[in-house]
């Protein structure tokens, strides 16, 4: 049913400076601006997913929900999308595993600078059944334009998009029985948790719980990227020298990976740049 990881949508109050802050840290220009249905968006399209940013435009029922949700969760990570080959078999696959599904819709986008157009198909899992994540499903018709990279050492694609869960036994009912994603990793740790690894197309779904008390047990949150990079000593330098704090180097917890924090620069979202060294 799932092919990989379609895009991810970001929530900003202000376009431009997300989109300013994205274009240095990707070392990448934005791909694609568009304007529909009370939201602006500018994307960034990497090897494997798109980063969409997203801000209200206008009033409408639209604009007013995003500046809601900004109000109370702040900006960052808002939902997750993956893509499909077949949308009509996959929605009937999510209505038989009880995720309730929206109507099937068929999208048209339309890029403000050079007039391309974009179509795509999608549906919606109800956010309460998808355990508080709002998750939709996408069938392209074609292939998004590529963001060309604008500085030297720039991010790859993703690595891995991160879930935080209270209940992880429920969440791996979720994104393995019922999306059908393959579990490639299960293992806990006394200071950092339970981290569960799901295949998504080259990258990877990690639900992790946390040893920390007091958290919500039914709603799971987006909570982090890993991008990819491939001289992580160069891409650090690059970022210090365009003001983004970010940590030293160090050794990632999968064996033959290098790893580093970015501290700010990345509109609220908890971001790691990883750097293959061998092969785990």
């Amino acid at each position: 049913m799932i092919t990989g990881l379609e895009h991810l949508v970001v929530l900003v109050s202000d376009l431009e400076a997300g989109a300013k802050a994205y274009q240095l840290l990707l070392g990448r220009s934005p791909s694609w601006r568009s304007r529909i249905d009370g939201a602006e968006t500018i994307l960034f399209t990497l090897d494997n997913m798109t980063l969409e940013l997203m801000a209200p435009a206008g009033h409408s029922p639209t604009s007013d929900r995003i500046r809601n949700v900004m109000k109370t969760w702040g900006e960052g990570l808002a939902s997750i999308c993956f893509r499909v080959g077949d949308i009509e078999k996959t929605h009937r696959r999510l209505d038989r595993v009880a995720l309730k599904p929206d109507p099937v819709v068929e999208v048209e986008s339309r890029d403000s600078a050079s007039g391309a157009v974009l179509h795509w198909k999608r549906t919606r899992a109800a956010t309460e059944l998808a355990r508080g994540v709002r998750m939709f499903f996408l069938e392209l018709a074609q292939e998004r334009p590529r963001s060309a990279a604008s500085a030297e050492a720039p991010i790859l694609g993703l690595d891995h998009v991160v879930v935080s869960t209270e209940d992880p036994e429920r969440a791996a009912a979720l994104y393995g029985a019922r999306l059908g994603l393959d579990m490639a990793l299960d293992r806990s740790h006394q200071d950092w948790g339970q981290l569960m690894f799901f295949r998504c197309g080259d990258l990877i779904v990690e639900v992790v719980k946390r040893p920390v008390a007091g958290a919500d047990q039914i709603h799971d949150k987006l909570w982090g990227l890993s991008w990819r990079v491939a001289d992580i000593d160069a891409t650090r330098t690059r970022l210090l020298a365009g003001g983004i704090n970010v940590s030293e180097v160090r050794a990632g917890r999968k064996p033959g990976t290098r790893v580093l924090s970015v501290r700010d620069g990345a509109c609220g979202i908890h971001t790691l740049l990883l750097e293959r060294t061998t092969r785990g």
